[in-house]
């Protein structure tokens, strides 16, 4: 197959001899969900990163996507997110294997992504964002397999350990600042529900009829105040595009906290903590520059008092 040299690159790095199983397995799997979903496969999609995804044709002529990945807990938690979600706020679900990372979606027309609308009125964005917030967030189920914050957090714990208990090259206060935010947090969180987990422009896109639904949830169990996060770091680039910076990341939380009555200050502090977890994620030994971004927002927002 004529994959991306960037998907091919991400996924072996990613999941190691798994990823790279799952890539020289991939026309095969390919060949067995087209028989099994009863499907035509179109051109693949190019912005690919961590799974295959392919529009599809099913057998009575409606479209859909075909998403395949390599099996791990995400993709298992997406999974049930999904599920649990059953089209509202969130795209709809036709067929999973859940073992093995096979989703099958409905697929979204037109389809355009929400990040260009951040660049021409970020207010307009941030409401639409705020919306599917309000049609995402249900209680959590009290049985379930989906990820919470608290198992995200404990990633953390890695960062010293790889370093023999420092920091390596990422500022020691805000490593203790996102220590600390993340054990009291997680000890004083509001009712948990199923939260997105990655809800940012590029994981909403336009649907007929002037809606917009979330793509690829994280599927992760916690407080409301969470999920501000990815929209207060995303478009990637966007903030550092403003004149103020600090500013610009105040009227974002303002506004989420006005439209969905959310405590702004568990927001703030809440993207401080997951923003630093979030430069860990994207540690690279060989580019001084991975997550760097991640950080100067995280600073920003601590001090953004």
């Amino acid at each position: 197959m004529n994959l991306p040299p960037s998907l091919v690159t991400t996924i072996r790095n990613a999941f190691g001899e798994e990823g790279h199983a799952f890539l020289h397995n991939l026309p095969t799997l390919l060949d067995e969900y087209v028989q099994r979903w009863e499907l035509t496969l179109l051109p693949a999609f190019t912005n690919l990163s961590y799974n295959y995804v392919t529009p599809a044709v099913r057998r009575d002529g409606s479209e859909a996507v075909l998403k395949l990945g390599v099996p791990h807990r995400d993709s298992r938690s997406e999974r049930e997110a999904l599920a649990f979600y059953a089209g509202s706020g969130c795209v709809h679900l036709l067929e999973a294997d859940a073992d093995r990372a096979a989703l099958l979606l409905a697929r979204l027309r037109p389809g355009a992504l929400l990040r260009p609308l951040a660049f021409e009125d970020d207010v307009q964005a941030t409401a639409i964002i705020a919306e599917v917030m309000r049609a995402l967030w249900r209680p959590a189920p009290a049985l379930h397999a989906m990820l919470t914050i608290g198992e995200w957090a404990k990633e953390l714990v890695e960062l010293r350990a790889t370093f023999g208990g420092g920091v390596g090259p990422y500022p020691s206060h805000l490593i203790d600042i996102a220590e600390h935010l993340f054990a009291e947090l997680l000890a004083s969180s509001g009712p948990p529900v199923v939260l997105h987990g990655d809800l940012h422009h590029e994981n909403i896109l336009s649907t007929q009829g002037g809606r917009w639904l979330a793509i690829d949830p994280k599927g992760v169990v916690g407080e409301r105040e969470f999920e501000v996060y990815a929209l207060l770091r995303n478009p990637l680039g966007w903030p550092f595009t403003q004149p103020d910076v600090a500013c610009a990341l105040r009227r974002r939380i303002d506004q989420v906290a006005d439209l969905l009555a959310l405590d702004r200050e568990r927001m703030r502090l809440w993207s401080v903590a997951q923003c630093v977890l979030s430069a860990w994620w994207d540690y690279d030994a060989s580019n001084p520059a991975s997550g760097q971004d991640d950080l100067r927002i995280a600073e920003i927002l601590w001090k953004l008092r």
